[in-house]
Protein backbone atom coordinates (compact mmCIF):
# COMPACT_ATOMS: atom_id res chain seq x y z
CA UNK A 1 0.00 0.00 0.00
CA UNK A 2 2.56 1.96 0.35
CA UNK A 3 4.59 1.52 -2.57
CA UNK A 4 1.20 2.58 -4.37
CA UNK A 5 1.03 5.33 -2.59
CA UNK A 6 4.06 6.42 -3.62
CA UNK A 7 3.39 6.05 -7.29
CA UNK A 8 0.29 8.50 -7.04
CA UNK A 9 1.61 10.63 -4.73
CA UNK A 10 -0.96 9.99 -1.84
CA UNK A 11 -1.44 10.54 1.72
CA UNK A 12 -1.84 7.45 3.86
CA UNK A 13 -4.19 6.83 6.77
CA UNK A 14 -2.80 4.07 9.11
CA UNK A 15 -5.57 1.54 10.24
CA UNK A 16 -4.89 -0.91 13.22
CA UNK A 17 -7.11 -3.52 14.82
CA UNK A 18 -7.26 -2.79 18.41
CA UNK A 19 -5.06 -3.22 21.74
CA UNK A 20 -2.14 -1.30 22.72
CA UNK A 21 1.47 -3.07 22.30
CA UNK A 22 0.83 -5.24 19.35
CA UNK A 23 -1.46 -3.01 17.67
CA UNK A 24 1.94 -0.46 18.49
CA UNK A 25 4.03 -3.05 16.56
CA UNK A 26 2.39 -2.86 13.60
CA UNK A 27 1.68 0.67 13.00
CA UNK A 28 5.42 0.91 13.82
CA UNK A 29 5.78 -1.15 10.81
CA UNK A 30 3.57 0.33 8.73
CA UNK A 31 5.01 3.89 9.04
CA UNK A 32 8.94 2.51 8.54
CA UNK A 33 7.77 1.12 4.89
CA UNK A 34 5.92 4.57 4.54
CA UNK A 35 8.90 6.44 5.26
CA UNK A 36 11.26 4.36 3.00
CA UNK A 37 9.05 5.08 0.15
CA UNK A 38 8.32 8.98 1.25
CA UNK A 39 4.58 8.61 2.11
CA UNK A 40 3.15 11.42 4.21
CA UNK A 41 0.93 9.80 7.13
CA UNK A 42 -1.95 11.95 8.08
CA UNK A 43 -3.35 10.22 11.00
CA UNK A 44 -4.40 6.18 12.94
CA UNK A 45 -7.52 4.80 12.71
CA UNK A 46 -7.90 1.79 15.06
CA UNK A 47 -10.52 -0.49 14.59
CA UNK A 48 -12.50 -3.02 16.54
CA UNK A 49 -11.27 -2.22 20.23
CA UNK A 50 -12.89 -3.46 23.18
CA UNK A 51 -16.04 -1.48 24.03
CA UNK A 52 -14.74 -1.43 27.83
CA UNK A 53 -11.11 -0.66 26.87
CA UNK A 54 -12.20 2.35 24.64
CA UNK A 55 -10.92 5.18 26.52
CA UNK A 56 -7.67 3.84 27.87
CA UNK A 57 -6.72 2.28 24.81
CA UNK A 58 -7.31 5.86 23.11
CA UNK A 59 -5.51 7.93 26.42
CA UNK A 60 -2.41 5.46 26.22
CA UNK A 61 -2.35 5.43 22.05
CA UNK A 62 -2.57 9.23 21.87
CA UNK A 63 0.40 9.24 24.28
CA UNK A 64 2.35 6.99 22.31
CA UNK A 65 1.66 8.55 19.09
CA UNK A 66 2.89 11.87 20.69
CA UNK A 67 5.92 10.78 22.06
CA UNK A 68 7.00 8.22 19.30
CA UNK A 69 5.92 10.44 16.06
CA UNK A 70 4.86 13.67 17.32
CA UNK A 71 1.70 16.28 17.24
CA UNK A 72 1.80 16.04 13.08
CA UNK A 73 0.60 12.27 13.18
CA UNK A 74 -2.83 12.48 15.43
CA UNK A 75 -4.92 9.32 16.27
CA UNK A 76 -8.27 10.33 13.88
CA UNK A 77 -10.38 7.94 15.65
CA UNK A 78 -10.80 4.94 18.03
CA UNK A 79 -13.72 2.77 16.88
CA UNK A 80 -15.28 -0.02 19.75
CA UNK A 81 -15.80 -2.89 18.11
CA UNK A 82 -19.36 -4.45 17.19
CA UNK A 83 -19.12 -8.39 15.99
CA UNK A 84 -22.55 -7.83 14.10
CA UNK A 85 -20.46 -5.86 11.48
CA UNK A 86 -18.04 -9.09 10.81
CA UNK A 87 -20.98 -11.24 10.64
CA UNK A 88 -21.26 -13.07 7.49
CA UNK A 89 -24.32 -12.89 5.60
CA UNK A 90 -25.57 -15.97 3.25
CA UNK A 91 -24.80 -13.84 0.44
CA UNK A 92 -21.28 -13.66 1.72
CA UNK A 93 -20.61 -17.49 1.72
CA UNK A 94 -21.86 -17.99 -1.62
CA UNK A 95 -19.42 -15.48 -2.94
CA UNK A 96 -16.80 -17.37 -0.40
CA UNK A 97 -17.58 -20.86 -1.98
CA UNK A 98 -18.93 -20.01 -5.20
CA UNK A 99 -22.52 -21.42 -4.83
CA UNK A 100 -25.61 -20.29 -4.79
CA UNK A 101 -28.36 -21.18 -2.23
CA UNK A 102 -30.15 -24.44 -3.50
CA UNK A 103 -33.58 -22.87 -1.00
CA UNK A 104 -34.32 -19.55 0.46
CA UNK A 105 -32.72 -16.91 -1.63
CA UNK A 106 -34.86 -14.45 0.10
CA UNK A 107 -32.87 -14.62 2.96
CA UNK A 108 -29.35 -14.19 1.46
CA UNK A 109 -28.72 -11.24 3.51
CA UNK A 110 -29.38 -13.28 7.05
CA UNK A 111 -26.25 -13.14 9.18
CA UNK A 112 -24.38 -15.30 10.85
CA UNK A 113 -21.70 -15.42 13.69
CA UNK A 114 -18.93 -17.81 14.05
CA UNK A 115 -20.50 -18.69 17.29
CA UNK A 116 -23.97 -19.39 15.60
CA UNK A 117 -22.40 -22.17 13.90
CA UNK A 118 -22.98 -25.91 14.66
CA UNK A 119 -21.78 -29.00 12.66
CA UNK A 120 -23.56 -31.95 13.19
CA UNK A 121 -22.62 -35.14 13.86
CA UNK A 122 -25.37 -36.79 15.48
CA UNK A 123 -28.48 -38.75 14.87
CA UNK A 124 -31.44 -37.19 13.40
CA UNK A 125 -33.38 -37.11 16.70
CA UNK A 126 -30.60 -35.64 18.53
CA UNK A 127 -30.82 -33.24 15.56
CA UNK A 128 -34.20 -32.57 15.83
CA UNK A 129 -34.26 -32.01 19.50
CA UNK A 130 -31.60 -28.95 19.17
CA UNK A 131 -33.12 -27.49 16.15
CA UNK A 132 -35.93 -26.77 18.03
CA UNK A 133 -34.68 -25.97 21.80
CA UNK A 134 -31.16 -23.86 20.06
CA UNK A 135 -30.98 -20.23 19.83
CA UNK A 136 -32.41 -20.11 16.22
CA UNK A 137 -30.62 -18.55 13.59
CA UNK A 138 -28.13 -21.09 14.13
CA UNK A 139 -26.09 -22.33 10.61
CA UNK A 140 -25.78 -25.82 10.87
CA UNK A 141 -23.03 -27.64 8.61
CA UNK A 142 -23.57 -31.45 7.41
CA UNK A 143 -21.69 -34.24 5.10
CA UNK A 144 -23.56 -34.43 2.11
CA UNK A 145 -23.80 -38.54 3.30
CA UNK A 146 -26.48 -37.09 5.79
CA UNK A 147 -29.34 -37.29 3.55
CA UNK A 148 -31.84 -37.84 6.89
CA UNK A 149 -30.33 -34.41 8.41
CA UNK A 150 -31.13 -32.56 5.02
CA UNK A 151 -34.68 -34.31 4.93
CA UNK A 152 -35.33 -33.92 8.60
CA UNK A 153 -34.38 -30.23 8.47
CA UNK A 154 -36.21 -29.10 5.64
CA UNK A 155 -39.61 -31.30 6.76
CA UNK A 156 -38.85 -29.35 10.22
CA UNK A 157 -38.32 -25.89 8.97
CA UNK A 158 -41.63 -26.34 6.69
CA UNK A 159 -43.59 -27.70 9.20
CA UNK A 160 -42.75 -24.21 11.18
CA UNK A 161 -45.07 -21.31 10.16
CA UNK A 162 -42.87 -18.94 7.88
CA UNK A 163 -44.41 -16.08 9.72
CA UNK A 164 -42.78 -16.52 13.03
CA UNK A 165 -39.45 -14.00 13.28
CA UNK A 166 -37.74 -16.82 14.87
CA UNK A 167 -37.90 -19.47 12.22
CA UNK A 168 -34.57 -18.68 10.63
CA UNK A 169 -31.83 -21.84 10.88
CA UNK A 170 -29.90 -22.25 7.73
CA UNK A 171 -27.92 -25.15 6.52
CA UNK A 172 -24.77 -26.16 4.52
CA UNK A 173 -24.08 -29.47 3.18
CA UNK A 174 -20.46 -30.22 2.64
CA UNK A 175 -18.82 -32.89 -0.04
CA UNK A 176 -21.47 -32.86 -2.36
CA UNK A 177 -18.85 -33.36 -5.21
CA UNK A 178 -17.78 -36.93 -3.67
CA UNK A 179 -21.29 -37.76 -2.62
CA UNK A 180 -23.86 -36.72 -4.83
CA UNK A 181 -27.60 -36.59 -3.71
CA UNK A 182 -30.13 -38.32 -4.99
CA UNK A 183 -32.52 -36.60 -7.55
CA UNK A 184 -35.38 -37.77 -5.96
CA UNK A 185 -34.23 -35.91 -3.11
CA UNK A 186 -33.26 -32.45 -4.43
CA UNK A 187 -36.99 -32.10 -5.96
CA UNK A 188 -38.45 -32.77 -2.14
CA UNK A 189 -35.78 -30.28 -0.79
CA UNK A 190 -37.09 -28.00 -3.73
CA UNK A 191 -40.77 -28.54 -3.19
CA UNK A 192 -43.04 -25.66 -2.80
CA UNK A 193 -41.75 -22.01 -2.27
CA UNK A 194 -38.47 -22.65 -2.87
CA UNK A 195 -36.93 -18.60 -2.71
CA UNK A 196 -39.47 -18.50 0.68
CA UNK A 197 -38.07 -22.29 1.95
CA UNK A 198 -35.27 -22.03 4.95
CA UNK A 199 -31.74 -21.63 2.78
CA UNK A 200 -30.02 -24.63 1.78
CA UNK A 201 -26.58 -24.61 0.01
CA UNK A 202 -24.37 -27.88 -1.20
CA UNK A 203 -20.83 -27.25 -1.02
CA UNK A 204 -18.11 -29.60 -2.89
CA UNK A 205 -15.74 -28.55 0.16
CA UNK A 206 -15.52 -31.61 3.03
CA UNK A 207 -16.47 -30.19 6.31
CA UNK A 208 -13.19 -29.01 7.94
CA UNK A 209 -12.46 -26.92 5.08
CA UNK A 210 -15.43 -25.53 5.25
CA UNK A 211 -15.12 -24.84 8.86
CA UNK A 212 -11.89 -23.41 8.22
CA UNK A 213 -12.98 -21.29 5.67
CA UNK A 214 -15.71 -19.47 7.40
CA UNK A 215 -14.16 -19.01 10.53
CA UNK A 216 -11.17 -16.93 8.74
CA UNK A 217 -13.20 -14.94 6.15
CA UNK A 218 -13.93 -11.37 6.45
CA UNK A 219 -17.41 -10.29 4.81
CA UNK A 220 -16.90 -7.09 3.13
CA UNK A 221 -19.35 -4.59 2.76
CA UNK A 222 -21.28 -4.45 -0.54
CA UNK A 223 -24.33 -2.79 -1.88
CA UNK A 224 -26.65 -5.95 -1.54
CA UNK A 225 -26.45 -5.14 2.24
CA UNK A 226 -27.76 -2.04 2.90
CA UNK A 227 -29.06 -2.60 6.31
CA UNK A 228 -25.26 -3.36 7.20
CA UNK A 229 -23.69 -0.76 5.27
CA UNK A 230 -25.94 1.87 6.86
CA UNK A 231 -24.99 0.33 10.93
CA UNK A 232 -21.13 0.42 10.01
CA UNK A 233 -21.61 4.30 8.68
CA UNK A 234 -23.68 5.02 12.50
CA UNK A 235 -21.65 3.02 14.50
CA UNK A 236 -17.92 4.26 13.24
CA UNK A 237 -19.26 8.22 12.50
CA UNK A 238 -19.04 9.10 15.78
CA UNK A 239 -16.31 8.04 16.73
CA UNK A 240 -13.69 9.38 13.98
CA UNK A 241 -12.55 13.06 14.01
CA UNK A 242 -13.71 13.95 10.37
CA UNK A 243 -12.66 17.64 10.85
CA UNK A 244 -9.45 16.80 11.66
CA UNK A 245 -9.16 14.17 9.04
CA UNK A 246 -9.75 16.68 6.14
CA UNK A 247 -7.71 19.02 7.51
CA UNK A 248 -4.90 16.47 7.39
CA UNK A 249 -5.22 15.66 3.96
CA UNK A 250 -5.47 18.96 2.24
CA UNK A 251 -9.43 19.24 2.15
CA UNK A 252 -10.17 22.15 4.17
CA UNK A 253 -12.63 23.54 1.64
CA UNK A 254 -14.61 20.23 2.12
CA UNK A 255 -14.97 21.14 5.49
CA UNK A 256 -16.24 24.34 5.01
CA UNK A 257 -19.00 23.08 3.04
CA UNK A 258 -19.90 20.81 5.05
CA UNK A 259 -20.61 23.63 7.62
CA UNK A 260 -22.38 25.30 4.88
CA UNK A 261 -24.95 22.74 4.22
CA UNK A 262 -25.06 21.83 8.32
Amino acid sequence: NAQVASWIGAKMILVANGGLGNTFDDLELNKALCDKEGVEICGVVVNKVLPEKLEQTRHYLEMALNMHWGPDIPLLGCIPDRPYLGCAALTDLERLFNKQLFTGQKHRLRHYAVQDINVVATSLEVFLQDLRTRPTRTLYVCHASRSDILMGFVMETYLRDDGVKDNEPALIMTGCDEHNLSSHILEIVKAGDAQASAPVMFVPQCTQKVMRLINSYTPKLNFEDANRAASTINHYEPYINFDLLLEKVGHKHLKQEKQQFA
